[in-house]
């Protein structure tokens, strides 16, 4: 461990080879303080969603009304966890109606450059004025949207439910994503092997 001003602090997990605001897909794993049941049980193997449970779903079902360039992907809510997969894509590039799509007949823009102004079709181009969002930025909209409506149920401003890290895990291929995603989804039927229960 290294001492920041004077206390120790514990080194970062995430890749130092990767900006996590990359388009991308990635496997999350957010645990609630101290893995306490928050958000529900598990009853035959199915995951039976209380009000708080409830709050979860409905914050990371209202994300894309607040960043353009998420892609949610499977989701999962657990007693005292979250798994996710979250995609980043680049909401700078703009894609055209099927109609525009090039044909192969000619080059759509011949230019080094591609601007509105030298486009056949207007096939894709930038929005300078569009700012893409990362990983680290849903997951703390996520946890910040949750708590605050949580606590407003408990009546405990400013309390924390969330840890104040979280597991993230950058997928690869495609293989490694249905591994994962059959993971989340069949998470509630092993939930006396996880590693969280409790």
């Amino acid at each position: 461990m290294v001492k920041f001003q004077s206390k120790y602090r514990v080194e970062t997990a995430r890749a130092k080879w990767w900006n996590y605001d990359n388009p991308g897909d990635y496997f999350i794993t957010i645990c609630t303080k101290n893995r306490d049941p928050l958000f529900g049980y598990i009853k035959d193997g199915e995951m039976i969603l209380n009000e708080y449970g409830q709050i979860i779903l409905d914050c990371w079902l209202d994300l894309p009304n607040h960043y353009d360039n998420i892609i949610l992907g499977e989701f999962q809510i657990m007693p005292n966890h979250i798994h996710c997969i979250v995609g980043v894509n680049d909401s700078k590039i703009i894609i055209p109606d099927s109609d525009d799509v090039e044909t192969g007949l000619k080059p759509v823009c011949t230019e080094p450059v591609c601007t509105a102004g030298n486009m056949a079709d207007n096939f894709v181009i930038e929005n300078p004025n569009k700012k893409n969002h990362g990983v680290f930025e849903f997951i703390r909209a996520l946890k910040s949207f949750s708590s605050r409506k949580i606590n407003e149920r408990r009546n405990s401003r400013g309390v924390s439910n969330w840890q104040e890290r979280f597991h993230d895990h950058i997928i690869r291929n495609e293989a490694e994503y249905d591994r994962i995603r059959n993971y989340i989804i069949n998470n509630p039927k092993k939930w006396d092997e996880d590693c969280f229960y409790t």
